[in-house]
C-alpha cells in the first residue's frame, strides 16, 4: 500500500475518531439539556397552573377549569395536562342528580353509605362547621342567616376500587317538606377533575432516530392546597416531539458539517501529500534507475528535513555505486583484454577468433580463413636464444597484423606456438590470391634477417555460411598441408567449388526436417545451485537432427540455413511447443532454457504468438527461460531489450548465454534487466590456474550482484575449477 493511501487512511481514521467522540458527547449533552429544559418548563407550567386554578377549585366541576387547561395544552408544548383531585370526593348535588327517585326539589342527604366491597364513606367537615362548633363551645350566637353549605364526602375505596369505578351509594333524601325518600345513586368515581391530551407527532423525524436516542421526560406535578389541606394535584407531561425535532436538527447539522469539513480536509490533505510526496517520487525514480544501472542524482533537494536527508543519502549512494560499477567495468575490460590477447605478440587468441567467426555467421559475411604456421620453429629455437626466438615471433606477428589489402579488413590471431590464423572479411578468391602474394613477399624479409630460409606456409579456405568453425579450420589446415607439399614458403587456396554440400540440397533437407518436426529435443547442461548440493535449477533444451544418411547435422549449420531461407521462426515455435509439453507431461519443477534466434525475436508476429502461448500456460511461465547468445544480442541490442520487456510482462525469464564482454559492452548490461547470464566456458575452463580469469569472474559476479542478475558457469568439469567458481559465489554451474 502506498504511503499516500496510508496517510489518507490514518487521517480519515483520526478524523472519524475525533468526530465520533465529539458527536456522541455533543448529542448526549444536547439530549440532556433538552430533557432538563422540557422538564423544567413542564414543572413551571404545573406550578403556575396550580396557582391559577386554586381559586376555581371551590367548585371542582366549574367548566372554566377545563377551558384554562385546554387553552394551555393547545400551545403544543405538552403531551398531557391533568388536574387530579387529592381524594375521591362526592357532593350532595352529584348524588341527588344521579338518583332516579328524586325530583328537582331542594333535598338534603343523610345516612349515606355503600357496600363494604366498594369501600367506605366519610363526611368532610367544612370550615363553617368547625367555626360553628367553636362558637357553640364559647356560647356565641350562631348567625342563622349564613348560607347553608353543601355537604361533601370522602370516598375511601377498597383495594379492588382504588382507581375508582362505578360505585353504588345508598342514602336517605329529605326535602323542605320533610318528605323522606330512601334511594340510591350509581356514580363513576374518578379523581381526574380535568384533562387535556395531545398526540405526540414527529412530522419529519425518522423512527430509527427516535429508537436510537430515547428521550425520557418525566411527568411533573404541583399540589394545590386550600389552607392546610391538599385539594388537588396538577400533572404536566412535556411533549418529546419538540425535543426530538431540535435534537434531530442539531445532529443533522453536525453530520453535514462533518462531511463538508472532511471533504475539504481530505482535499487539502491530498494537495499537501502530493506536494510532500513529490520528492519521494523522485527518490523512488532514482532508486529504480539505480536498480537497472542508471546512476543519477536528485538536483532539487526537498525542503522537508527528513526527506532531504534521504535524498542526500540516495545521491551519495548513487554516486558511490556508479563509481564501484565503473571500477568493475575497468577491471573487466582489463581482464578481458588479458584473456583475449597474446602476451608476446599482442595478437588476439583462439577464443577471439571463434567469437569473430560467430560474428561473421550472424552478419552473413563472406571472406577467407587463413592458417599460417611458422615452419620448424622448434629447430630454430634450439639454435637461438629465447630473446631471438621471441623477436622472430613478434616480427612475424607484426607482418601478419600490418599486411593489408586496400578496402579490405584483415584480423590476425595466434592460436599457440607457431600456429597463426587470419580472417579476411569480404575476400573474393582473387582478393585472397592477391593478399597471399603480398604476405609472402613481406615474410621473405625475415629470411635474411634471421637467417631462416623456410619461414611459413599458408593455407586458405573460403568462408562457408552453412559450415562450422571447426570445419573451416580443418579445410584451411588441409590447404596448409597441400602448401607444404608444394614447396618452401608456398601457399594453397581453396575456392568456392570445394564446398562440401550443395546449397539446394541443404535447403530441401532443412525444410523437410522443420515442416515434419523430424528433430529431437534433449535436455542437457544440468545446472545446479553451488551453495546447495544436487538442487537442479535449469536445463537447456538442445535440438538435434540428422541428414539423409543419419549423420547429425551441426546445429550451427542447421540454424544458419533455416535463417537463410526464413524457416527459423517455424523451427523456434515447434521447439517452444515441445518444451512446454515436456514440462506439463513430466511435471517439471525446474527452469528450462530455450534458444531463440535473433530473426525470431525481431519479428512482431512471432512475439505475439509467443505471448499468447505463454499466457495460455501462465502457471509454468516462470519456468520458461528464453536464451539468446551474446553475439546475437550484440547485433541488435534495441530489439533484444524490447523482447526482454515483453517476456517479463508475460512472466517469463531471459538469459544471455556464452556471454563475452567483447560482444556486449559492460555498460549495456544494466540496460537489459536480465534474469541470468551464462558465461562462455572459456572463462571458467582452467580458472584455477589463471588469475586473469579469476579477476574477470569475480568482477562480473560483483557487477551482476549490484544489478540483481544471477550468473551461471557453463561446462565446469574440473573439480579444482568448480571450487574456484564456488568461492566467487556464482549462482549455479553445469557440469
Amino acid at each position: 500500500m502506498s504511503l499516500s493511501k496510508q496517510l489518507y487512511i490514518i487521517i480519515a481514521f483520526i478524523f472519524l475518531m475525533i468526530f465520533t467522540g465529539n458527536f456522541i458527547i455533543s448529542v448526549k449533552n444536547t439530549k440532556e439539556y433538552l430533557e432538563i429544559e422540557s422538564i423544567t418548563k413542564a414543572q413551571d407550567t404545573a406550578t403556575s397552573l396550580g396557582m391559577g386554578l386554586k381559586s376555581l377549585l371551590k367548585d371542582k366541576e366549574d367548566p372554566e377549569i377545563q377551558t384554562i387547561i385546554k387553552a394551555i395544552s393547545n400551545r403544543g408544548f405538552y403531551k398531557e395536562i391533568r388536574l387530579v383531585d387529592a381524594h375521591f370526593t362526592i357532593s350532595e348535588s352529584q348524588l341527588i342528580r344521579a338518583s332516579i327517585d328524586l325530583d328537582d326539589s331542594l333535598w338534603k342527604i343523610s345516612n349515606l353509605e355503600t357496600d363494604a366491597s366498594f369501600g367506605k364513606i366519610e363526611k368532610i367537615t367544612s370550615d363553617t362547621d368547625i367555626s360553628n362548633q367553636l362558637s357553640a363551645l364559647e356560647n356565641e350566637e350562631i348567625n342563622l342567616n349564613d348560607e347553608i353549605e353543601e355537604d361533601r364526602y370522602f370516598y375511601v375505596p377498597s383495594k379492588e376500587y382504588k382507581n375508582g369505578g362505578k360505585i353504588t351509594f345508598n342514602f336517605t333524601a329529605t326535602n323542605e317538606n320533610d318528605s323522606k325518600v330512601d334511594t340510591s345513586a350509581k356514580l363513576s368515581i374518578t379523581k381526574v377533575i380535568a384533562k387535556a391530551t395531545r398526540d405526540v407527532k414527529f412530522d419529519y423525524i425518522p423512527s430509527w432516530f427516535i429508537n436510537m436516542i430515547p428521550i425520557n421526560l418525566e411527568e411533573q406535578s404541583s399540589e394545590i392546597s386550600n389552607g392546610w389541606k391538599t385539594t388537588a394535584i396538577i400533572y404536566v407531561s412535556a411533549n418529546p416531539g419538540d425535543a426530538y425535532a431540535k435534537l434531530y436538527d442539531q445532529v443533522k447539522g453536525a453530520i453535514i458539517y462533518a462531511i463538508i469539513a472532511f471533504l475539504i480536509s481530505m482535499l487539502i490533505l491530498f494537495i499537501f501529500v502530493q506536494y510532500i510526496l513529490k520528492p519521494l517520487k523522485r527518490i523512488e525514480k532514482l532508486a529504480n534507475n539505480i536498480a537497472i544501472g542508471k546512476f543519477g542524482t536528485i538536483k532539487e533537494l526537498p525542503w522537508t528535513s527528513e526527506i532531504k536527508s534521504v535524498a542526500i543519502a540516495m545521491n551519495d549512494m548513487s554516486t558511490k555505486i556508479e563509481a564501484i560499477i565503473n571500477k568493475l567495468n575497468r577491471n573487466l575490460e582489463s581482464s578481458t583484454k588479458l584473456l583475449s590477447q597474446d602476451d608476446l605478440t599482442h595478437l588476439s587468441l583462439k577464443q577471439s577468433f571463434e567469437t569473430d567467426m560467430k560474428n561473421m555467421f550472424i552478419h552473413k559475411r563472406s571472406g577467407y580463413v587463413f592458417v599460417i604456421k611458422i615452419f620448424d620453429l622448434g629447430t630454430f629455437a634450439k639454435a637461438h636464444t629465447d630473446k631471438e626466438v621471441n623477436n622472430f615471433i613478434k616480427e612475424f606477428a607484426s607482418i601478419l597484423k600490418n599486411t593489408a589489402l586496400e578496402n579490405k579488413k584483415t584480423v590476425a590471431y595466434r592460436f599457440f606456438g607457431s600456429e597463426f590464423t587470419l580472417i579476411g572479411e569480404n575476400f573474393l578468391y582473387e582478393d585472397a590470391v592477391k593478399y597471399t602474394k603480398i604476405l609472402q613477399n613481406n615474410l621473405e624479409k625475415l629470411t635474411s634477417k634471421f637467417d631462416k630460409k623456410d619461414i611459413a606456409h599458408i593455407g586458405a579456405t573460403p568462408f562457408n555460411p552453412i559450415g562450422t568453425t571447426p570445419e573451416m579450420l580443418q579445410s584451411a589446415n588441409e590447404a596448409y598441408e597441400k602448401a607444404r607439399l608444394i614447396g618452401t614458403n608456398e601457399a594453397y587456396l581453396r575456392d568456392s567449388n570445394d564446398l562440401s554440400r550443395d546449397m539446394e540440397e541443404w535447403r530441401d533437407l532443412i525444410f523437410d526436417i522443420i515442416d515434419n518436426s523430424n528433430f529431437n529435443v534433449k535436455y542437457i547442461g544440468d545446472a545446479t545451485l553451488l551453495n546447495q548440493a544436487n538442487e537442479l535449477v535449469m536445463q537447456e533444451a538442445f535440438t538435434s537432427a540428422c541428414d539423409k544418411d543419419g549423420v547429425d547435422i551441426p546445429i550451427g549449420t542447421f540454424v544458419s540455413i533455416a535463417e537463410k531461407y526464413e524457416k527459423i521462426m517455424d523451427f523456434d515455435k515447434k521447439v517452444i511447443s515441445k518444451v512446454i509439453n515436456h514440462i506439463l507431461v513430466n511435471k517439471i519443477n525446474h527452469n528450462i532454457s530455450i534458444n531463440l534466434s535473433l530473426e525470431s525475436i525481431n519479428n512482431t508476429a512471432f512475439i505475439a504468438w509467443l505471448e499468447n502461448t505463454i499466457l495460455q500456460h501462465k502457471n509454468i511461465a516462470s519456468q520458461l527461460v528464453f536464451s539468446i547468445t551474446a553475439y546475437a544480442v550484440a547485433k541488435d541490442m534495441a530489439t533484444f531489450k524490447f523482447f526482454v520487456d515483453e517476456m517479463h510482462q508475460c512472466g517469463a525469464k531471459i538469459i544471455i548465454k556464452r556471454f563475452e564482454s567483447k560482444f556486449i559492452p559492460l555498460d549495456n548490461i544494466k540496460d537489459f534487466n536480465l534474469d541470468y547470464i551464462r558465461l562462455a566456458r572459456d572463462y571458467t575452463c582452467n580458472i584455477c590456474n589463471d588469475s586473469s580469469k579469476q579477476n574477470f569472474v569475480e568482477s562480473i559476479q560483483e557487477l551482476s550482484t549490484l544489478l540483481n542478475i544471477k550468473v551461471f558457469a557453463e561446462n565446469v568439469k574440473d573439480e579444482d575449477d568448480l571450487e574456484v567458481v564456488k568461492a566467487y559465489n556464482l549462482y549455479a554451474a553445469s557440469r
